[in-house]
C-alpha cells in the first residue's frame, strides 16, 4: 500500500511540474503605444467598444441611480396622507 501512495504521489508530481505551459504573449508594449499615442481621444475610450459600453453602461447606471436617490429622498420627505 505504502508502495502505491509513494507511485500515485510520483506521478503526480511528474504531471504536474513537467506538463506544458500555455504561452501567452506579452502586449504591454502594445498597450502602452495605444493608451500612450495622442489621437484626441479620452483615455477611458481608447480601449475600443468594450470601453465605450462599459463607460455608456456606468453612466446610464448612475444617473438612473441619481434619479432615484432623489425619488426616495422626496417621498420620505413628503408627510403621508392619512386616511
Amino acid at each position: 500500500m505504502y508502495r502505491q501512495l509513494m507511485g500515485l504521489q510520483q506521478l503526480s508530481r511528474r504531471t504536474i511540474t513537467s506538463s506544458a505551459r500555455r504561452q501567452i504573449d506579452n502586449s504591454v508594449k502594445e498597450k502602452q503605444k495605444l493608451f500612450q499615442e495622442d489621437s484626441g481621444m479620452p483615455i477611458h475610450l481608447k480601449g475600443g467598444t468594450r470601453d465605450a459600453l462599459l463607460y455608456r453602461a456606468t453612466m446610464t447606471l448612475t444617473v438612473f441611480g441619481f434619479g432615484y436617490v432623489v425619488f426616495e429622498l422626496f417621498s420620505a420627505a413628503m408627510p403621508k396622507k392619512a386616511q
